[in-house]
């Protein structure tokens, strides 16, 4: 599907060079591939990767099938500005700006334009994301396929329904932050207890990573593999309790939905 698909990038940045090596490394030809920015360092360094590169966003969405916005939210409409004359019902816009709605994008281009969202993470970086993909109002099945064989190029995919976004960004979005911050909390334990700092960060991140996967690949719920750690009167019981007594479970939903309602108040933001 993606072999005979050419792909143009609005926006260089760490995601959208993410996203490009997985699809060289899912067997995309770089010359299948251009990406525009104004950052001479960006374009550089896409170069680099042998694919092509434009300082105008206009060449990237004329040279392409699929077209993903990579850009900040506040960069969405003036970027549609420039290539709405260059779209045309046949090309695919995917989007990652968080907040801004299918809707709000269709209003910029003319015509029914499928538009897909996606709402990526940074663990693409290593092939390890967690998207989410949404379908606008013009999206076919087929485009839906199309945004999710991309992204899954870098990790696992889901669908949802479009109003559901800014949870995924709440949740998917921002929590790779809300890991990192436990990591680094659980190797300062570690080295609270005598271990060299060095150790005890890559046994906190390796827990970590390694829980995770056991969720994922055997489907159990989180809640029945950890009383399968706990024993009574043992060790993880106590820890457990110190954090049920210091919040941990109610300040992770906690962080969860405020960056959900970020998100929503960042599309609201994007559409003035």
């Amino acid at each position: 599907m993606l072999k005979s698909m050419k792909i143009g990038f609005i926006g260089a940045g760490m995601m959208a060079e993410a996203i490009a090596h997985g699809l060289l490394r899912a067997g995309v030809r770089p010359d299948m591939i251009m990406v525009a920015d104004p950052s001479e360092d960006r374009r550089n360094h896409f170069e680099k990767m042998g694919v092509a590169v434009a300082q105008q966003n206009s060449a990237a969405a004329s040279f392409a099938d699929t077209i993903i916005l990579a850009v900040k939210p506040d960069i969405v409409m003036p970027a549609l500005s420039e290539i709405a004359s260059f779209v045309t019902p046949e090309k695919l816009i995917i989007s990652i700006a968080a907040g801004v709605t299918t809707e709000s994008i269709n209003s910029r281009l003319q015509g029914e334009i499928p538009v897909v969202r996606v709402m990526p993470n940074t663990p693409c970086l290593v092939s390890e994301g967690a998207s989410a993909v949404a379908p606008g109002m013009f999206a076919s099945g087929l485009h839906t396929e199309i945004a999710a064989a991309i992204f899954g190029s870098v990790g696992r995919v889901v669908q949802v329904q479009e109003s559901k976004l800014n949870a995924v960004t709440g949740l998917s979005g921002s929590a790779p932050a809300f890991v990192y911050m436990f990591i680094e909390a659980l190797a300062d334990g570690g080295v609270r207890m005598g271990l060299p700092k060095s150790t005890a960060m890559v046994l906190a991140a390796q827990t970590v990573a390694g829980a995770a996967r056991m969720v994922l690949e055997t489907s159990i719920h989180p809640a029945e593999l950890r009383d399968k750690v706990m024993t009574p009167g043992g060790t993880t019981v106590a820890g457990v309790a110190e954090l049920e007594r210091a919040g941990f479970r109610s300040a992770s939903i906690e962080a969860v939905t405020a960056a959900a309602k970020r998100s929503a108040e960042l599309g609201a933001a994007s559409k003035k």
